[in-house]
């Protein structure tokens, strides 16, 4: 077991994994991480068969130490990061020796950064999860001077490895199908919908994430719904005509018409738009979007195979004098003696 120790930490820095399924018709929705793909990528970095429970940093990170040495990896946000003053790259493994400081920033581009190690965190398992799950009661943010149980690195001097992430920051069009009240809206309503560019807006948190746009509220042609079952994705419209969209902390029941659901595959892109990234939207059918479908499984397989060795730069290898560099050179006229 290894212990890192937080040395100071950003506001809303937690640990998740995947999240609670199973729980949604007792009221509680899975949480887990806003990225779930970014611990997926992590797992597949670092080797493991399934994703484990990683600190998610909402905005900023902090600074952090251990005991053991470990390997890690940045993925999700880009954040600007340094191991005792030498950068870290975002989506490669790094090792982390005994005392050595990470020092990780605030978000460059995105929302949510994944702090993923080897060992995975650990912590009070709950309903099968170890996520914070803080609408719930479920957990708390980490502060300075906590101390938190890691798993032990099974390979810590294996060589580094790189991977190029699913392009996901900076906002961009998001798929989505319809639900079981697009109906509710006209096809005007729908039309203009699709055909405006929104914005996020500040006010967003692990709950749900508000649109900002131009022109008038978008209205549906039923007044005061019954409450209903809703999950993360849902693109609820507001009493004020204004998309709200769910994300893994949401509430499972609500009364607010939803114009449709974002697609599982492009969840995380509008999970990571900062405030003020554009967002538009794009209908699929029901059929299209199954045939988009896919598992988490068949995506850590695929995202494994996509992992490539790390070629150090030369400049970022502090004792490349130390290396025997020559060694097993010959004279080149062996086969001629």
């Amino acid at each position: 077991m290894t212990t890192l120790r937080v040395i100071d930490a950003g506001p809303a820095v937690t640990a998740q994994d995947m999240g609670r399924p199973g729980w949604t018709a007792k009221g509680l929705a899975r949480g887990g991480a806003a990225d779930r793909l970014a611990l997926l990528e992590a797992a597949a970095l670092l080797g493991r068969e399934a994703p484990l429970a990683a600190l998610e940093m909402a905005g900023a990170g902090g600074r952090f130490t251990v005991d053991a040495p470990t390997r890690f990896c940045l993925t999700g946000a880009r954040m600007k990061a340094e191991v005792d003053g030498r950068p870290v790259g975002h989506a490669e493994t790094v090792l982390l020796p005994p005392g050595a400081v990470l020092r990780v920033g605030g978000a460059e581009k995105g929302s949510y950064g994944y702090l993923a190690f080897a060992g995975g965190v650990f912590g009070e398992d709950w309903l099968g999860s170890r996520a914070v799950h803080l609408l719930a009661g479920v957990g708390r943010a980490l502060a300075a001077g906590d101390e938190i149980a890691l798993g032990s690195d099974p390979d810590p001097e294996a060589a580094a490895r790189v991977l190029v992430p699913e392009d996901r920051l900076g906002g961009g069009t998001v798929r989505m199908m319809p639900g079981p009240q697009t109906g509710l809206f006209g096809a005007e309503v729908l039309e203009r919908f699709l055909e405006t560019a929104f914005t996020r807006a500040p006010q967003a948190n692990r709950q749900g994430v508000r649109l900002e746009f131009e022109g008038a509220p978008f209205e549906s042609e039923t007044q005061g719904l019954a409450s209903d079952f809703i999950t993360s994705g849902d693109v609820q419209m507001t009493g004020d005509g204004r998309p709200y969209v769910l994300l893994a902390e949401s509430q499972t029941v609500g009364g607010y018409p939803r114009i449709g659901t974002v697609i599982a595959a492009d969840l995380p892109r509008l999970a990571q738009a900062q405030a003020g990234d554009a967002v538009r939207f794009a209908m699929l059918g029901v059929d299209e979007a199954d045939a988009l479908w896919e598992s988490e499984a068949a995506q850590l397989a695929r995202l494994r195979k996509a992992v490539q060795p790390r070629v150090r730069d030369p400049h970022d290898i502090p004792d490349l004098l130390g290396y025997q560099l020559v060694g097993g050179v010959t004279r080149g006229n062996e086969l001629e003696d």
